[in-house]
């Protein structure tokens, strides 16, 4: 079906996909193109034009966007969402003063969540899992990545790769599988690391690869988890089956976690609360994509990752979501943008762009999503009237977002 939005007042980030991900200043260049119309036919974007020139195209169904935005559907490049139950109990202990350490070693966050998904089954984390995303998709995310590692045992993440494999049939969007078995040490390796290393490359990988379960590999490189030499053993050994990195680091201190990442050509390095000087710049003249997770310092209280000074030195920055259920359990990318500008001082501009099409270039999608170009996926988000981009992440209590297109179809609200 040609579906014709018309009489929109502003079509965002309507361009032809950059080369490289967006850097600098060119993160403040979103083009808009004011009073304008948008034809999708078949799932995917075809044309768009200013609305003095759509009067002879040809279409089944015409929409009225008058008053609103259409901005590209936003890609979330760093999720958890196969998890087996909440951690409320979590949140209490934060509020009495207890850290993400100390909770950890008191066998709570990701052992929490990992024993509990060993006894929940593969059908009930999938149903669990869909749900949540299809809630992150009526919310305007269109591309999605997925990663395991709460099982941590061969059995339990195989179990969760193959749930993210089913979504990735069923969802309606493009997914990204990323194997992390090395998200924690179980508690039987805690003393007995290298038993553990073993474990993932002589009996995980093997079978992902051969499976072909997973897209990329990740490793939570950080205090108090993999040091940089057990992070370079993985990943050298993931490299042989083809998996490309992406790491967990620099959440918790200055440990390493962005070399690691630059060492073993990793598409992207994601948290980086704790980095100093030296790891800016590196980020600045690496193509590493710098992934920041407002959410999480939101919700742990720990400080922000430093997205000001990351774009004002040329490091090419992503924001994502973090989505899990002990330290953000919130995947509204609406809201992110808000944090983005409120307490990282980016421009509406440059968060957007940072979720979008940078985002898209995290998960290798650039060419499907991220942006309003011929040939993608129309994938996009249609506001509620407003007269300005920035009152997107300014009315940050409020949805702006009145409905989300996927592949073209408007997606029906269940909440």
């Amino acid at each position: 079906m040609r579906t014709l939005f018309v009489n929109i007042k502003s079509l965002v980030a309507s361009l032809e996909t950059p080369l490289h991900p967006l850097r600098g200043k060119a993160l403040q260049q979103l083009e808009q193109m004011n009073h304008a119309w948008l034809l999708c036919e078949n799932g995917k974007i075809v044309d768009f034009g200013s609305d003095d020139t759509y009067s002879t195209l040809a279409s089944e169904r015409t929409i009225d966007c008058t008053g609103r935005f259409i901005v590209p559907a936003f890609v979330d490049s760093h999720t958890h969402i196969v998890f087996a139950a909440t951690r409320e109990n979590e949140f209490v202990d934060k509020i009495n003063g207890l850290s993400y350490e100390e909770i950890a070693q008191r066998g709570g966050g990701i052992l929490n969540s990992s024993k509990r998904l060993q006894q929940c089954t593969e059908e009930q984390l999938f149903l669990d899992a869909k749900v949540r995303a299809l809630h992150l998709i009526e919310q305007g995310t269109g591309a999605l990545e997925i990663k395991s590692g709460y099982g941590l045992t061969v059995v339990d993440e195989l179990k969760m790769l193959r749930v993210i494999a089913r979504l990735k049939k069923e969802l309606p969007i493009p997914v990204r599988a990323t194997f992390l078995g090395a998200h924690a040490y179980p508690q039987e390796f805690r003393q007995h690391h290298e038993g553990y290393i073993n474990l993932i490359i002589n009996e995980m990988l093997p079978i992902i690869a051969e499976e072909k379960l997973a897209d990329y590999i990740d490793v939570f490189c950080d205090k108090g988890f993999f040091s940089m030499d057990e992070s370079n053993k993985i990943l050298a050994a993931a490299s042989k089956y083809g998996l490309k990195p992406k790491i967990h680091g620099n959440e918790l201190g200055l440990t390493g976690g962005v070399q690691v990442a630059i060492n073993n050509d990793a598409i992207s390095v994601d948290h980086l609360e704790e980095v100093g000087e030296e790891e800016i710049k590196l980020l600045a003249q690496s193509s590493l994509i710098a992934t920041v997770l407002p959410g999480t310092s939101f919700f742990l209280g720990i400080p922000y990752a430093p997205a000001r000074r990351l774009v004002d030195a040329g490091a090419a920055l992503c924001i994502a979501s973090d989505y899990n259920p002990g330290t953000s359990p919130n995947g509204r990318m609406s809201f992110l943008l808000s944090l983005a500008c409120i307490k990282m001082k980016l421009l509406p501009e440059e968060a957007l762009n940072a979720c979008t099409i940078n985002a898209a270039f995290a998960l290798e999608l650039q060419n499907e999503v991220g942006s309003i170009s011929k040939g993608k996926r129309a994938n996009f988000i249609l506001t509620k009237p407003m007269h300005s981009l920035a009152l997107m992440p300014y009315t940050f209590g409020e949805d702006m977002i009145e409905c989300v297109y996927i592949n073209g179809v408007k997606i029906a609200k269940s909440m």
